[in-house]
């Protein structure tokens, strides 16, 4: 299963160290949602799989998301207020 993951870069999750795999998925995931409800795809595509091209609009970067956990270096914290 790995070794077509490898071949084939549709299926192949991004490895920089800025996100992880975990989140990969997991946007990739909220975002198939929203093309399965209705929402339009950010790329033309021949797949009428609406998880594939969720990964491929996030595997792009034309997929905003917020991430709770990590706080902007611009945030006050309660210790500076």
């Amino acid at each position: 299963m790995a070794e077509k993951s490898l071949r084939n870069p549709n299926f192949a999750i991004p490895d920089d160290s800025e996100s992880s795999a975990y989140r990969f998925i997991i946007v990739a995931a909220k975002r198939a949602r929203q093309l399965q409800g209705g929402a339009r795809s950010f790329l033309p595509t021949t797949s009428k799989k609406p998880t594939v091209a969720a990964m491929e609009e996030v595997r792009r970067g034309l997929v905003k998301y917020w991430d709770p956990s990590v706080q902007p270096a611009d945030a006050e914290t309660p210790e500076n207020a």
